[in-house]
């Protein structure tokens, strides 16, 4: 079937909205009519950075409505709510002890442009389009494996939930999937952006003492507030390793590292407590550390996680739950723009304009 979708063509080139061509769904596959999709940073990656092949339709944060199913597909149906999240293979060890973010291909399924079969369910003038995180979103309809898709509550608005695909579930699943912050401890957030607030709002949900954000822009400081945390602190104004250990008695327990910017990630580090641990989840390059001085010598963990260390089937549905009950309001985080403002979308992201930009597809 014909479709609209935004194609990228060649590394660092805008957006264009275009017709092209989705094949129908596999055995094991589903197509999604999609509502809305979020705006997340590995889209820019892929389309700066080339992490993926061209020409590709990107996108990975989508919600929207099953309109078919493979033959082979028996836990949704036309007509479910779902929301897209990541590529997995569901049969290496990782996938079967409940760490699908480390699946054992997760690169090739999410960044390798097919279907784990090698095959193709995008084209353009009879050319093979590159899927992206076995979904492509950026698209009227997208073409996902089932045990990707989370069916999800239809009574919450369906525009809002794509983000929990990726961003979001990786800020909150960071705080309670992986480092599970005791009552009454400390944890600092680094970067206040989708996903360093949506550990802020994970940080409260646990009954954390200190919840500290760090940022360099004070509106984001001040949502960062709304959400949760106890203290902010602006690392252009102050010495943050010294106001975290002032304000934590010696420093935090805990802390997410979300910016992938190298002296963050160490101010991150000097900043724990003897025995403290720090996840980080942002992009980040070669930096240089004393691993005595800066690690081993005080007992700290540093730890890498992926996608919140979440089984969306699990964690999304939970989510969901506490956004109802008023716990987990994600929803301030989110703009919407209509799809054709996609390349507007993005400049406003990476300016800080906008938390969260969602595009409305449908």
């Amino acid at each position: 079937m014909k479709i609209k979708a935004a194609v990228t063509h060649s590394k660092g080139q805008p957006f264009k909205l275009e017709s092209v061509q989705l094949a129908a769904p596999e055995f094991d596959e589903i197509r999604v009519r999609i509502k809305a999709t979020g705006v997340c940073h590995t889209d820019v990656v892929a389309r700066d950075l080339g992490i993926a092949p061209f020409p590709i339709v990107l996108g990975h944060e989508g919600s929207g409505v099953v309109d078919a199913v493979g033959s082979g597909v028996s836990d949704l149906q036309v007509g479910d709510h779902v929301v897209l999240s990541f590529a997995h293979c569901g049969n290496c060890s990782h996938c079967l002890t409940g760490h699908p973010t480390v699946c054992e291909s997760f690169n090739d399924l999410n960044f390798g442009g097919a279907m784990d079969d090698g095959s193709h369910r995008l084209a353009q003038d009879e050319q093979p389009l590159a899927t992206f995180f076995g979904q492509s979103s950026f698209a009227t309809y997208a073409i996902a494996k089932s045990r990707n898709a989370v069916k999800v509550d239809p009574e919450v608005d369906l525009a809002l939930l794509g983000p929990l695909g990726c961003g979001i579930q990786t800020g909150a699943g960071t705080v309670l999937n992986s480092l599970k912050p005791e009552f009454g401890s400390s944890i600092v957030i680094y970067g206040a952006g989708a996903v360093g607030l949506s550990a802020v709002m994970a940080a409260k949900i646990t009954g954390c003492q200190h919840i500290i954000a760090v940022d360099v822009h004070d509106s984001r400081l001040a949502l960062a507030k709304e959400l949760g945390a106890t203290h902010v602190f602006n690392g252009k104004q102050v010495d943050v390793v010294e106001a975290v250990k002032k304000l934590t008695d010696g420093g935090s327990h805990y802390a997410v590292e979300t910016t992938g910017v190298p002296p963050v990630v160490k101010q991150s580090l000097n900043a724990l407590r003897p025995l403290g641990k720090v996840a980080i989840v942002g992009i980040t390059p070669e930096l240089s550390l004393d691993v005595h001085n800066d690690l081993m010598a005080e007992g700290k963990c540093m730890i890498g996680v992926i996608e919140g260390d979440s089984i969306p089937r699990v964690f999304i549905p939970q989510l969901i739950a506490y956004y109802k009950t008023g716990r987990f309001p994600f929803d301030k985080l989110i703009k919407f723009y209509e799809f054709e403002q996609i390349n507007q979308a993005f400049a406003d992201s990476a300016s800080g304009v906008t938390i969260k930009p969602v595009l409305k597809i449908s």
